[in-house]
């Protein structure tokens, strides 16, 4: 099933087959937007060409200065996950985004590449269920008033 969420008012899909992911997300008009939006693009293809499974997408603008976009997934194995990272980060060097940073390589359990727009989660699966972190930035905004 897709997880869903919105962005500028469009809904976003992050269940989305090999080639589908450019359309998936809407072009911005804003040249800072459309380079977060651009930046997500190639990670989800760098990710999908790595085999990364359950890759789930969260858009973090607006509820964090961290970034743009939060991208959790999940490698098969600590090899898998290292693999993913390095795969990840030469796409992102190559194609002009810079150098990320990059944090939890050595043991790759959870291997977190910070871009700037878009911020990488890498987890072995157990690790992944432990921390849940999709789960915290997924949930519901809490409007003013409605506390009680």
């Amino acid at each position: 099933m897709p997880v869903l969420f919105t962005w500028k008012g469009k809904t976003l899909t992050t269940a989305h087959a090999k080639g589908y992911a450019a359309s998936a997300f809407p072009r911005s008009t804003g040249s800072s937007d459309e380079a977060a939006v651009r930046a997500l693009q190639l990670v989800l293809e760098s990710l999908e060409d790595s085999k990364a499974e359950d890759i789930v997408t969260i858009n973090i603008a607006g509820k964090s200065a961290l970034g743009d976009f939060m991208v959790v997934v999940s490698g098969r194995s600590s090899r898998h996950v290292a693999a993913i990272a390095d795969h990840l980060t030469t796409d992102l060097k190559d194609e002009g985004f810079g150098n990320a940073r990059v944090e939890g390589l050595e043991t790759g359990d959870w291997v977190l590449i910070d871009n700037g727009d878009v911020i990488i989660h890498i987890f072995r699966p157990e690790i992944r269920e432990f921390y849940n972190i999709e789960k915290m930035w997924a949930t519901p905004e809490i409007e003013d008033g409605t506390l009680h």
